[in-house]
């Protein structure tokens, strides 16, 4: 394993330890770190329960994003991605295109109305 991974990896379990670490907090900031092209982002994305989990980290299995980590208890994501295949921007869009509403989008309507009614979460304005 090369040290850039070593890093990456390093930086991905303190920002998964201090989202833990505030479990529930509104208050948790949203961040972007960039090693060596490789973004490990952190943003909240509105949400319920496990379902919701898998369909968030489902839409985001996509060229160029590495791993999506979506927390049920902060609703926080953690992404690491390759900046020059995908963006920050259009991984938001299609958290979104999903049906949840994320801080920089709302989700699409007609996809929110089609998750379970366990995953309807209380949308934002």
């Amino acid at each position: 394993m090369n040290i850039n991974k070593l890093i990456v990896i390093a930086f991905m379990l303190s920002v998964i330890s201090a989202c833990e670490n505030k479990k529930g907090a509104e208050g948790t900031k949203s961040k972007t770190e960039i090693v060596n092209g490789i973004a490990t982002s952190t943003f909240k994305v509105w949400g319920n329960c496990g379902m919701c989990k898998k369909t968030i980290e489902k839409s985001l299995d996509v060229d160029g994003v590495s791993m999506a980590d979506w927390s049920t208890e902060t609703n926080m994501i953690i992404v690491s991605y390759d900046i020059n295949k995908i963006s920050l921007d259009q991984i938001q869009k299609n958290i979104a295109a999903a049906g949840y509403d994320n801080e920089k989008y709302k989700g699409d309507s007609g996809a929110y109305n089609n998750l379970p009614e366990c995953c309807q979460y209380i949308r934002m304005k």
